[in-house]
């Protein structure tokens, strides 16, 4: 007799999801544009626009607002050098899991009808980095990276990998994203959407299926009937 138990996907972003990370991103950054540019007075809000959207999208999110015209190649060398001042933070300084996640991580991993997956513009380095800082146990999940895709957020390649090695129709995953880009990219790939109010405000996220200003809100029963609705 043939198991008809529902299934359900849950894909989780990394960077303001999993951990805290915005504010390193930004600090970092900040530190680039000076040492680099030696362009003073950037501010983390001056990132939101490139927020999810990979390092490149990020660096020049901030340029436009200071109306710094970046080449490529300058665009590369900042990144380049941001991931190297993000890791020697995260080298020296904890970062811990946000709340709630790992209780979500672990409820997930530990129930017959989910399947956990990993999806973040960031790099296969960067985002390992905080994954093995935050404990979280990526090995035991579909894991996809910047290093995989071509296209970065809003597009919703990223979480169509993601899907497709879950093996789920995308009307069976939830996404829990912090970002409007991510937003964007998980609705276009047809699967419902959780927001955390970690990196951006509740207006900007107001197109999320629902919004938690943290992961202990949720549980799997809630993520089960966000899906079944």
């Amino acid at each position: 007799m043939g198991c008809s138990m529902k299934q359900y996907g849950l894909i989780f972003d990394v960077d303001g999801v999993i951990a805290n990370t915005e504010a390193v991103n930004a600090r970092v950054s900040i530190r680039v544009f000076e040492d680099l540019f030696g362009l003073y007075g950037i501010r983390r809000e001056d990132f939101e626009a490139g927020l999810g959207r990979g390092a490149a999208d990020y660096v020049r999110a901030a340029a436009r607002v200071h109306g710094l015209q970046l080449s490529d190649e300058q665009v590369e060398r900042a990144t380049a050098l941001r991931q190297e001042y993000f890791l020697k933070v995260l080298s020296a300084e904890p970062l811990p899991p946000l709340p709630g996640v790992m209780e979500l991580i672990d409820s997930g991993l530990a129930s017959d009808d989910f399947r956990l997956a990993i999806a973040t513009s960031g790099t296969l380095e960067k985002s390992r980095a905080v994954l093995d800082a935050t404990g979280v146990p990526y090995d035991r999940m579909v894991y996809v990276n910047g290093n995989d895709v071509k296209n970065k957020k809003p597009d919703p390649q990223l979480f169509l990998v993601a899907i497709q090695r879950l093996a789920l129709p995308a009307d069976r995953c939830v996404v829990i994203e912090d970002a409007p880009n991510g937003i964007e990219a998980a609705l276009a790939a047809g699967v419902r959407v959780v927001a955390v109010t970690t990196s951006a405000t509740e207006d900007n996220l107001a197109d999320a299926h629902l919004i938690v200003d943290s992961l202990e809100e949720l549980d799997l029963n809630m993520l089960r009937n966000l899906i079944d609705a």
